[in-house]
């Protein structure tokens, strides 16, 4: 039985700082659990309300047969957990571990680093995107928005559960995967054609905020710049959407 403790306790994980205490975050939604139950994050429990186990059996039957803690909720305490306006009445409560970069054995060819994106639902474009241009090592500067926030998780479609992310990283990364003869690509407003670009062997492509531009130290980093071609009169293009123009243009 869910107690109203764990009710308070499963609403405090919609907040960063008792996301980091306790080592758990909620994911919400039947396409999103089903994709968190399916990749390497450890599940403790699902929680659904009565309704969807009554309209969504064939789910209940997946969940059952890999033998995960199932809880039923009335539709009022699950209003109390739900970070949605219209929650489709199932969470799906998962751990985690911090991950450290400096413990990969084997470097990727390319990596995707943020930079001053706070924006949740840009983050978590961002994440789909790369997921779709199957770019699976992402790196989060300090200054941008946890990946592991509901929205960001809602926005990625579940593509937060399909890449190896490192939140929280250093600017210093960058200096350090330098000198293991990775080229930084710095996304601006202006540089090279990203479409007339010759990619390095190893490189980073940088992504920050569209308002901000730029953080210095990404750009004392940089070894080149590169933007993607303006004919209309718009200031900037907005991260998430430019994240997509620039994948899209990676060969690998």
């Amino acid at each position: 039985m869910i107690s109203k403790n764990d009710i308070k306790y499963f609403a405090s994980l919609n907040q960063k700082k008792f996301r980091k205490q306790e080592k758990r975050f909620l994911a919400e939604g039947i396409k999103t659990v089903l994709e968190g139950i399916e990749s390497y994050y450890p599940v403790d429990l699902i929680l659904v309300t009565h309704e969807f186990a009554e309209n969504n059996k064939e789910t209940l039957k997946v969940l059952k047969r890999k033998n995960l803690r199932t809880e039923l909720i009335n539709s009022q305490d699950f209003q109390k957990i739900s970070d949605t306006k219209n929650p489709q009445g199932i969470i799906g409560l998962f751990r985690f571990d911090k991950l450290n970069f400096s413990t990969v054995k084997e470097l990727p060819k390319i990596l995707v680093y943020i930079d001053n994106v706070s924006d949740p639902g840009n983050l978590g474009t961002i994440l789909r995107n790369c997921d779709w241009f199957g770019i699976n090592e992402i790196l989060i500067s300090t200054n941008s928005a946890e990946f592991l926030n509901p929205k960001v998780i809602r926005a990625s479609m579940g593509s937060v559960f399909h890449l190896t992310v490192y939140d929280d990283v250093d600017f210093n990364l960058l200096f350090e995967l330098k000198s293991k003869g990775y080229k930084i690509l710095c996304s601006d407003l202006e540089g090279e054609n990203i479409s007339e670009l010759k990619f390095p062997d190893k490189f980073i492509i940088t992504l920050s905020s569209e308002s901000l531009g730029p953080s210095e130290e990404i750009v004392r980093a940089a070894d080149k710049f590169v933007t993607i071609p303006k004919f209309g009169n718009a200031e900037s293009l907005n991260v998430a959407v430019a994240s997509g123009i620039i994948l899209s243009r990676i060969k690998f």
